[in-house]
């Protein structure tokens, strides 16, 4: 597949801020089509990005002979069906993430692209960055020595859209459309980086609770979990705390120092030893699934290898749901 030709199904704000104009600048690849179930926002948004042509059914999009590649970009409760319809009509997929709502259809998505042959790969696009590549060069270096333990941490405030009436709630408070709460929007990023780097998780629970009582989905949650390698580690997710209890920052322990980083805010990575601490910036692209895309695009053009595939991706679901006591 020397040229991309990418029909979106989807045009909200990540397609605005994190990828859509990512796809235009890798070579050989266009974005020619775009589909959104509200005719406004697919015209606007055609329109704004020098989009041919907007369409306001997803079969339709996935139909037009001049799309070959489809990217999925609405929430998490549609991304099998329509990864699925568009391996089905012979056409590779780029998936928001998490993959689905669920482990299981998680599972059909993977059943299909075995089936048809054609790939799946889902936007877990921090392992690609500058900032976090740089995470896991220190920790394969050994810069502090050998890992021996691994600790999320996360807090935040309540937002202001928090405190809506249950209809007018963000869809990633309403479990039926993003598979849990903040926890299942947020937690992914994460564990994917965590298990880019020391490989997958074979055992996870939790416990999850709904503290602040303002909608119904859970606001805190804790979690214990083993990789494959007999690493151990822990979470904390709390999305109701105080102000000054804000923090976005995993800890990774070694036998000869330590090192913490943001995953969402990208503040200086630290890194600990008996020689100091070390405070390292690095600078991510504009557009941040820029690479991520390319690397997508480079695959598919027989010019590069992603791992960030469906596959990849499940496991991630089956930690989220285990430890929601879900599976």
């Amino acid at each position: 597949m020397k040229k991309l030709r990418w029909g979106f199904i989807g045009c909200g704000e990540v397609c605005e801020l994190k990828s859509g104009p990512a796809f235009a600048e890798v070579e050989d690849s266009t974005v020619v089509a775009v589909m959104s179930r509200t005719e406004k926002k697919a015209r606007s948004y055609a329109e704004r990005h020098g989009v041919p042509r907007w369409y306001t059914d997803a079969q339709e999009l996935i139909d037009d002979p001049d799309v070959n590649a489809i990217y999925v970009a609405t929430p998490p409760s549609s991304h099998a069906t329509y990864a699925i319809m568009a391996m089905r009509a012979g056409k590779p997929v780029y998936v928001e993430k998490p993959l689905a709502s669920n482990y299981e259809d998680c599972i059909r998505v993977n059943r299909v692209s075995e089936q048809t042959g054609i790939p799946c790969f889902v936007a877990y696009y921090r392992r690609n960055l500058p900032y976090f590549q740089k995470v896991k060069q220190l920790v394969e270096q050994g810069t502090i020595g050998d890992v021996i333990n691994v600790q999320i941490r996360f807090s935040w405030p309540p937002r202001p859209l928090d405190y809506a009436h249950p209809e007018n709630l963000p869809w990633r408070l309403k479990a039926d459309i993003s598979g849990g709460g903040y926890f299942y929007d947020l937690a992914p990023h994460q564990i994917d980086l965590l298990q880019d780097m020391f490989g997958i998780i074979l055992e996870a629970r939790g416990i999850c609770a709904n503290r602040g009582g303002l909608y119904e989905a859970e606001d805190s949650v804790s979690a214990v979990f083993q990789f494959e390698n007999g690493l151990p580690g822990s979470g904390s997710w709390c999305f109701v705390g105080h102000e000054s209890a804000r923090n976005d920052r995993i800890l990774i322990i070694g036998n000869q120092g330590s090192l913490s980083f943001s995953v969402f805010n990208y503040s200086p990575i630290e890194v600990h030893t008996s020689d100091g601490t070390q405070r390292i910036e690095v600078p991510n692209p504009q557009y941040v699934q820029y690479p991520l895309i390319k690397n997508v695009c480079e695959h598919l053009q027989g010019r590069g290898i992603c791992t960030a595939t469906s596959v990849s991706a499940t496991s991630i679901n089956w930690v989220m749901d285990r430890i929601l006591g879900k599976y």
